[in-house]
């Protein structure tokens, strides 16, 4: 199996998987909808295409910059009647950053690591108004699985926030994770974001089980001390 690497990070994301009538909420972290529509807009697909093998990618998500829930409303008109339609409420993650992977075929990994460098569409996170603060691609696809790009992909979090107090000193940082849960695994929690269609006149998603864990990874402003670069027990005479 392959698995690509992914950063999602900008100034607004936003991940619904309950969303509402007027009130448009988003998750803590992306979804995997919201991942696979990003990946088929980059391939070109349009919303009635299938999805079936970009659904069954195992999907995994790391968060590395929770950011912060904010609120926000929109108003409109219909476009024949010019009536005023219900003023909706809409949740966002401002200045949050994730890592994300997807692992499968080594042939649809390397197509989706191309599209996503090249894409057709361009990447939104969430929806269309929250535009990607940098490139989505963290690398070329890796041998192995989504645990080991969460577990081995340096801290992406901005610099201002490495920097705050609760990391200092702190050699390795606990990040939190969400994962597709392995097959039969009974210990999981579960979330409706597996998309089945795009489809505007018929959008359909199932439930998904998905495992939370955690990773330690290096704190880049720690610095390590090196190894000497000589025995310092044969000055004593030791052997």
């Amino acid at each position: 199996m392959s698995a690509l690497p992914l950063v999602l990070a900008g100034p607004l994301q936003a991940w619904g998987s309950a969303s509402r009538f007027a009130r448009r909420g988003t998750e803590n972290a992306p979804t995997k909808s919201g991942v696979v529509g990003l990946l088929a807009a980059a391939l070109g697909r349009d919303r009635t295409a299938d999805l079936s093998d970009l659904a069954a990618l195992r999907f995994g998500v790391r968060v590395d910059q929770p950011g912060v829930r904010v609120r926000d409303y929109q108003t409109a008109k219909h476009l024949v009647t010019g009536v005023s339609m219900p003023v909706s409420e809409r949740f966002y993650l401002s200045d949050a950053v994730f890592v994300a992977a997807v692992e499968g075929d080594p042939e649809l990994v390397a197509d989706l690591y191309r599209a996503v460098r090249e894409p057709v569409y361009l990447p939104y996170l969430g929806r269309r108004s929250c535009p990607p603060a940098r490139p989505v691609d963290l690398g070329a696809p890796v041998d192995g699985t989504v645990e080991d790009v969460l577990e081995r992909t340096p801290w992406q979090a901005s610099r201002w926030f490495q920097q705050q107090r609760r990391w200092k000193g702190e050699e390795l940082v606990e990040l939190s994770t969400l994962v597709d849960a392995a097959p039969g695994q009974t210990r999981a929690d579960t979330l409706r974001d597996l998309p089945l269609s795009f489809n505007p006149l018929h959008r359909r998603y199932a439930l998904r089980a998905v495992t939370p864990g955690a990773v330690r990874v290096p704190n880049p402003l720690v610095r390590r001390a090196a190894p000497p670069d000589h025995d310092p027990v044969s000055a004593l005479g030791g052997s």
